[in-house]
């Protein structure tokens, strides 16, 4: 009786088990179904980046094989030195002079005064929005900041022209609004944005614990602002700056519109003044393809890119100088 007894429950049992099994088989087959799907999904869209990343790669090194094929050519008949070193820019005349020195002054002259205006109110605007601003008026600020910064540069270029040049001419007599520090303001504008929304994240990432501790050790507000918060965030706030005297350097429109083209070397900063990136769209549409005139603005877009190369070198090393280091 009692061996029966024990087949019956041996058989109840293995027939539970069987059909807990046959139950959880189907849903551990769709698990694995799913899992194999998920696999796929992340090895298609990682060959998918990498062929994008990769293709960008390619399309930049095809731009800047392209740009040293058509610039070279120039110092085949007009020395280096001369080209940049030269005094005078007279590319169509009969006797042409391909001296671009007053165009790199230009730009050295609007890049380091539109610099001075736009770094302390970028640092200013910045430090305010991340540690004394409400959180009110910081969600109201931000993002007004974030659209000044995308307002095209032909708009400023115009408001510049229209508006404050006359200002300008009228305020100080002068023989034209279109000048040097009329290009600089606008060009500060454009490149505050850029600058105090990096800066803002930047600042606003430093630990609580350090202002916490400065606090403890009976610091106040500005002294831990300026002697911790600030130094703690440096490697962004320089990345912000470099990027910002990047799109100054780079920007065409502006310029083109508002500085005066005249290719002198500045002696004022309410002199006329040619950039180099204006001299190129000024002079591209009418310089003969393969001519001297031609593959001299294309040498000018060789010293941009390498302007530009070495400030990215320099904000690589900065950013890395100045990285914070927890623990």
């Amino acid at each position: 009786m009692y061996n029966k007894n024990l087949q019956n429950v041996t058989h109840m049992s293995s027939g539970l088990n069987n059909n807990i099994i046959s139950q959880s088989l189907p849903e551990s087959r769709i698990h694995m179904g799913d899992s194999r799907k998920s696999i796929i999904a992340d090895k298609i869209f990682e060959k998918l980046f990498f062929i994008l990343g990769l293709s960008c790669i390619m399309v930049l090194l095809l731009i800047t094989i392209f740009l040293f094929s058509e610039g070279v050519p120039l110092f085949k008949n007009v020395p280096v030195a001369n080209f940049l070193f030269g005094t005078q820019w007279y590319p169509t005349s009969d006797n042409p002079r391909f001296g671009i020195l007053p165009l790199i002054a230009a730009s050295v002259s609007v890049t380091l005064l539109a610099s001075a205006i736009a770094v302390p109110f970028s640092l200013a605007i910045a430090v305010y929005l991340a540690e004394l601003a409400s959180l009110r008026i910081r969600e109201t600020l931000k993002p007004v900041i974030e659209v000044i910064a995308s307002i095209p540069s032909v708009v400023i270029g115009f408001f510049g022209m229209v508006v404050l040049a006359p200002f300008l001419q009228k305020q100080f007599n002068l023989d034209t609004g279109l000048n040097l520090f009329n290009a600089s303001l606008m060009l500060a504008f454009m490149a505050i944005p850029t600058i105090a929304s990096i800066s803002e994240d930047a600042v606003s990432s430093v630990p609580v614990s350090l202002k916490e501790a400065s606090y403890a050790l009976g610091a106040n507000r500005w002294q831990t602002i300026f002697h911790i918060t600030v130094p703690a965030a440096l490697s962004g706030i320089w990345t912000a700056i470099i990027l910002g005297i990047s799109r100054v350097i780079g920007e065409t429109m502006v310029v083109l519109m508002i500085a005066g083209g005249a290719a002198v070397i500045p002696t004022s900063i309410f002199d006329p003044v040619r950039p180099l990136t204006a001299d190129i769209a000024a002079e591209m549409a009418e310089a003969p393809v393969g001519g001297s005139h031609y593959h001299a603005l294309f040498a000018i877009g060789i010293i941009l890119f390498l302007i530009t190369f070495i400030f990215n070198l320099i904000a690589d090393y900065l950013s890395n100088r100045y990285r914070f280091k927890g623990g």
